[in-house]
C-alpha cells in the first residue's frame, strides 16, 4: 500500500485539480463535461491509499443520482452525485483472533457547500449505513444539501444486537465512545485533502444509538461539532429494557397459576385503552382526531377508568390487569414514567407499542416469569463496565460546548416503546438547570412527536426537517421555533412541531393546515 507521505501528496494533487476557483469557494465542480471527468479522476485516485491507520479500500465516482436498495417499509432512497470513499481505521486482529477496525463510508458531493455531517448509528452498530444523512432532514437529506457525509460501524462487524465484540477492549471502547471522534477527524481530513479546504462547519445527526452518540459528542468531545440533532437517544438502555421486562412480569402475575406462558393485552383490551385515551386526552389540544398533542396535559391520564366495575365484563379491563399497567406506566426507582399515548396499542409491523403483547420481540421470546429481582438487576447494571461508559444520561455539564456557540436539537416520539420520551425530556431539564436557563435556552430545543414510535412510524406527523433550522441557527443566528411536520406515508395534512412543552392547539379552519393551530402551553 501507499505510504502516508505518498497519500498526502495524492490528496494535494487531487485538490489541485479543482483549480483556483476551488480554493476560493466551497462548492465542488458541477457534474458534466471536463469538470465531471476531473472529479471522477480525483475520486478514483484515492482507492488503495493509506494515511496512518486510515486505509481506503475503494473509491467510486457516482456522477448521476444513485438509487439505494429498498430499506424498512420497502422505500428506496437516492443519493445525490458524489464520490463514495470506503475504508477502515485501525484494521487489526483482536480478541479470539477476530478481525476488527472501524469501517467507514464517506460521501464527497460533486457540489460541496463546505459543511460536514457525521451520521449516528443504530442498535449495537456493526454495519455501515449509506452516508446520506437522512435523520430529521425531512425530504432532503444532508448529501442532497451539499454536505460531506460520513457513516461508520463503530469498530466491529455484526448483526444489530450482536454484543460479542465486547470481548475486545478496543472494539468495546470504540462502540462506547471513541469511534465518534476517530471517524470525524479522519473523514474531515479526507474531505479537506480532497477539496483543498476544511469544512467551515461540522454537524451530527442520529436517532436511537445515533442519538446517544450525539449526546456523547456534546458531553465528551465538545469541540467536535457546531450543531447536533439528537433523536430518541439510547442513553441508558439497560434501565429502559428492564422497564419493558418489568411491565411484562407485572402482567404475567395477573394470570392463573396454571398458565405457563407470557401474558398479553388482548385486542379487545387495546380497544378499551384507545377509547379511554380519546376520552381523557385527545380533546385537550382542541380537536379529537385520534392524536394527543397536549403531551403534558395527558400526564393526568387516570388508568383506573379502564377497570371493570363489579359485575361488568365488557368494554373494560380486569382491575388486577389495570393495576399492573398503572404500575408499569407510573415509572420505577430505576426508570421514568411511560407516556400514555395512542401508539402504545400498536401491534406492528415493526416494534409494537409499549403495552405487553406476550409475543417475541427484538431480543427473543417474551418473558414468562412471574417474579423479577429488581435489586439484583439494578446491581448488575451498575457494574456493567461497557454500559457505564456507553450511557449518556448523567453528564450535564456542557459549558465548553455551549461556550463555543454550538447548538442542540432533541426530538422524541411520544409513543416510543423502547425509550421513554419523558427520560429524554428529564435529561433536557437537568441540563438546563446545570448550565443555566439563559445559556441553555439560547442553545437547545426539544420537540415531542405525538404518536411517533421509535425514531419514526406510527400514527404521527413523523417527517420533519431539523437539519435546515439547525444550520440557520448555527450559521445565521436564527433560533428555531415551530416547525412544519408531515406524514412520511404521504397522507395529506401538516401540523406544527412545537418546542416542548408547547403543543399545537387547534383554533379552527382546515384541520390539515398548519395555520389552523397555534403553539401554546395553555
Amino acid at each position: 500500500m501507499t505510504s502516508t507521505k505518498t497519500f498526502a501528496a495524492i490528496l494535494l494533487a487531487s485538490a489541485s485539480l479543482v483549480g483556483s476557483a476551488g480554493a476560493q469557494a466551497p462548492a465542488g465542480p458541477a457534474a458534466g463535461g471536463r469538470a465531471s471527468e476531473n472529479f471522477a479522476t480525483r475520486c478514483e485516485a484515492l482507492a488503495g491509499q493509506v494515511m496512518g491507520e486510515v486505509a481506503i479500500t475503494a473509491a467510486t465516482a457516482y456522477l448521476q443520482t444513485r438509487t439505494l436498495p429498498a430499506g424498512p417499509g420497502g422505500r428506496t432512497g437516492q443519493m445525490a452525485p458524489h464520490c463514495l470513499v470506503e475504508g477502515t481505521i485501525n484494521q487489526r486482529v483482536g480478541a479470539a483472533g477476530v478481525q476488527y477496525g472501524i469501517g467507514f463510508e464517506l460521501a464527497l458531493p460533486v457540489e460541496w457547500q463546505g459543511r460536514f455531517l457525521l451520521m449516528g448509528g443504530g442498535g449495537l452498530n456493526g454495519s455501515i449505513r449509506p452516508p446520506s444523512g437522512p435523520v430529521a432532514a425531512g425530504t432532503r437529506d444532508a448529501l442532497s444539501r451539499g454536505f460531506v457525509v460520513a457513516s461508520h460501524d463503530s469498530g466491529h462487524k455484526g448483526a444489530g444486537f450482536d454484543a460479542s465484540f465486547h470481548a475486545d477492549q478496543r472494539a468495546a471502547l470504540d462502540f462506547a465512545e471513541t469511534s465518534v471522534r476517530t471517524v470525524t477527524l479522519a473523514t474531515r481530513a479526507l474531505a479537506e485533502g480532497f477539496y483543498g479546504m476544511a469544512p467551515h462547519h461540522s454537524y451530527m445527526t442520529g436517532c436511537s444509538t445515533g442519538g446517544r452518540e450525539g449526546m456523547l459528542a456534546s458531553q465528551r468531545y465538545p469541540e467536535l461539532f457546531d450543531g447536533i440533532v439528537i433523536g430518541a437517544p439510547a442513553m441508558r438502555p439497560g434501565q429502559s429494557n428492564l422497564g419493558v421486562e418489568w411491565a411484562q412480569v407485572l402482567l404475567n402475575q395477573t394470570q392463573p397459576e396454571i398458565v405457563a406462558g407470557p401474558a398479553g393485552i388482548t385486542a379487545a383490551e387495546r380497544l378499551v385503552v384507545d377509547r379511554e385515551l380519546t376520552r381523557q386526552c385527545d380533546g385537550l389540544d382542541g380537536r379529537e382526531d385520534g392524536m394527543i398533542f397536549d403531551v403534558e396535559g395527558c400526564r393526568g391520564f387516570d388508568p383506573a377508568a379502564l377497570a371493570c366495575a363489579p359485575g361488568q365484563s365488557d368494554s373494560c379491563i380486569a382491575p388486577e390487569r389495570v393495576e399492573a399497567l398503572a404500575t408499569a406506566f407510573a415509572g420505577a426507582p430505576f426508570y421514568v414514567p411511560i407516556p400514555w399515548d395512542t401508539g402504545i396499542t400498536f401491534t406492528g409491523p415493526g416494534l409494537p407499542g409499549y403495552l405487553p403483547a406476550g409475543a417475541p420481540g427484538p431480543f427473543g421470546p417474551a418473558n414468562a416469569a412471574r417474579d423479577i429481582d429488581i435489586a439484583e438487576r439494578i446491581n448488575a447494571l451498575q457494574w456493567d463496565a461497557v454500559g457505564r461508559l456507553t450511557d449518556t444520561a448523567y453528564w450535564t455539564n456542557l459549558s465548553t460546548y455551549l461556550g463555543r456557540g454550538a447548538k442542540l436539537m432533541y426530538f422524541h416520539g411520544v409513543s416510543d416503546p423502547w425509550f421513554s420520551a419523558f427520560d429524554t425530556w428529564d435529561y433536557f431539564q437537568r441540563a438546563r438547570e446545570a448550565n443555566g436557563a439563559e445559556a441553555w435556552d439560547d442553545a437547545a430545543r426539544f420537540y415531542m412527536v405525538p404518536g411517533m414510535m421509535h425514531c419514526n412510524g406510527g400514527n404521527a406527523f413523523d417527517q420533519f426537517d431539523l437539519l435546515g433550522p439547525m444550520v440557520e441557527w448555527v450559521e445565521n443566528g436564527v433560533a428555531p421555533d415551530a416547525l412544519t411536520a408531515a406524514r412520511s406515508d404521504g397522507t395529506q395534512g401538516e401540523r406544527p412541531l412545537c418546542p416542548h412543552p408547547q403543543y399545537p392547539r387547534y383554533t379552527g379552519g382546515d384541520p390539515d393546515a398548519v395555520g389552523s393551530y397555534i403553539c401554546t402551553t395553555g
